[in-house]
């Protein structure tokens, strides 16, 4: 995997890298080309106007009616100026030509290969065409831009006539080797960022990955039934918060296959040892060994056996239904208070049976609520039935309802053992059993809290349980107020 990443990355970001640069180096190198040129292409422009201005204005003040015979005889004085022109423009070349092609007088250092210019360069100077660009059929040894203007003068009638040409011309070498070296400098940096992104990617793949491999690892403990395997967890960045999200999800999957292994064994006990029990004493009675003035007496026992029996069942149905999405709970308006009341009463008999001390406290005689009416009655019940079998002898047990910012507060309070403060997280998941000895809860099946809190769940509520262990338990949960009282026909009210 390391390495797959890393090759990913690495041509990723190298292709962005190079690909970058180049667009860069092509944008670059043509901007400064194209700017150079045109500052030189000006310059040239304007050399050779001035020396197409100093040679009119020379020959028409001369007593020279031919310009070959002028140029003969003030050759040095025209290129002196005309060297001093070129030196000052930018070590230009400037020719002057006749008409013929041949060279008049040459300045500059530019070494030329020739003493004649193509008739068809002088046909186009002379035809207006200024800007030209080449190595003039040879003239010059590489490439050039040249500009050529006609020199003019009047004749007897007053008419302008072209006497001869200037040129004024650049080798391009410049040009080429600044462009050059601009390319070079930025492959020169491209090759140090690849290489400073090839480390960094480097480091950074290694970061992420070797969290991915061990996660990897760990994934398959998990898949052959270890879930003791933890990811290191290193820094504080989004890799870091993966890695600890990644350990939160083992320590919930070993607590779940510890809870499952629990809830096995439960279910197994709950359903073998009163099947055993029904199976004995029905094939006691078919045998005879109980006498018939004792069968209603075992057969209550078969009876009591069964319904703990359908207890199971039923919880694992509903468990089943809630999960499938197939139970729907539709919220009506009933009195939680006279809901309360009525169950506190169902458990008459084993509050005495323990002589609890019950104190029942309700805000109003009545509180209405908005939830479905026979889904929280089976959470009430529920949790009043833990709260009496997990009272001690002579303990407290309370009830308490009260209204607060439009929601209704149901407590249900016991003193007893309690739940010890490790297991308080766990207590409202699947499987889980608090009295693991079974010495107290001899029907639970670990299921109940697990119902309770997927109904309240449900209905957007919330349900907690606070605890000290040998002292006192007491869950809480919420439902919301509603001012809406039902009505029976006879227009009285109904709880």
């Amino acid at each position: 995997m390391f390495k797959s990443v890393f090759t990913k990355y690495m041509i990723t970001f190298m292709l962005i890298i190079v690909v970058s640069f180049s667009i860069l180096a092509a944008i670059t190198s043509t901007m400064v080309y194209n700017y150079s040129l045109q500052s030189q292409e000006e310059t040239i422009s304007h050399t050779a106007s001035a020396a197409k201005m100093y040679l009119e204005i020379e020959y028409s003040m001369s007593a020279y009616s031919d310009f070959n015979q002028y140029s003969y005889f003030n050759r040095e004085q025209a290129a002196n100026y005309l060297n001093v022109l070129s030196s000052f423009s930018g070590d230009f070349c400037i020719l002057v030509c006749d008409l013929g092609g041949n060279i008049l007088i040459a300045s500059g250092n530019e070494p030329i290969q020739s003493s004649n210019v193509p008739g068809e360069i002088i046909a186009a100077a002379v035809g207006g065409e200024k800007r030209m660009s080449g190595d003039f059929s040879g003239l010059f040894e590489s490439q050039h831009i040249t500009f050529g203007m006609p020199i003019e003068s009047k004749n007897s009638t007053g008419e302008a006539q072209t006497v001869a040409v200037v040129f004024v011309s650049v080798s391009t070498g410049e040009l080429d080797v600044l462009v050059e070296n601009m390319i070079k400098t930025i492959i020169l940096t491209t090759l140090w960022v690849l290489l400073a992104s090839l480390i960094a990617i480097y480091f950074i793949s290694d970061r992420i990955t070797t969290p991915l491999k061990d996660m990897s690892k760990a994934a398959r403990s998990f898949a052959s039934g270890d879930f003791k395997v933890r990811v290191p967890v290193h820094g504080r960045d989004e890799v870091a918060e993966l890695a600890t999200a990644f350990n939160n999800m083992a320590t919930s999957l070993e607590h779940v296959d510890e809870m499952r292994s629990t809830f096995l064994a439960n279910v197994s006990h709950d359903l073998r040892t009163p099947m055993t029990t029904i199976s004995g004493f029905i094939d006691n009675i078919i045998d005879g060994i109980i006498p018939p003035e004792k069968h209603a007496y075992y057969l209550g026992v078969v009876s009591q056996e069964v319904k703990r029996l359908a207890r199971l069942v039923m919880s694992l149905l509903d468990i089943t239904r809630i999960q499938a999405g197939e139970r729907k709970f539709t919220p009506v308006p009933f009195d939680i208070c006279e809901m309360g009341r009525q169950i506190v009463i169902s458990f008459e008999q084993k509050i005495d049976a323990k002589h609890l001390d019950v104190d029942f406290e309700c805000d109003e005689d009545s509180m209405f609520v908005s939830a479905d009416r026979d889904a929280i009655y089976q959470i009430f019940y529920n949790i009043c039935d833990n709260g009496v079998k997990f009272s001690r002898e002579g303990g407290k047990f309370a009830v308490r309802i009260i209204s607060k910012d439009k929601k209704v507060y149901i407590s249900v309070y016991n003193e007893g053992q309690g739940i010890p403060e490790d297991e308080l997280p766990y207590v409202f998941d699947r499987f889980y059993k608090s009295d693991r000895s079974r010495g107290l809860d001899k029907t639970g099946t670990g299921l109940g809290l697990f119902i309770a809190k997927t109904i309240i769940d449900a209905h957007n509520e919330e349900i907690w349980v606070k605890s000290v262990y040998g002292e006192y338990c007491e869950f809480v949960f919420t439902l919301p107020y509603t001012h809406e009282v039902p009505r029976k026909a006879d227009g009285t009210y109904s709880s």
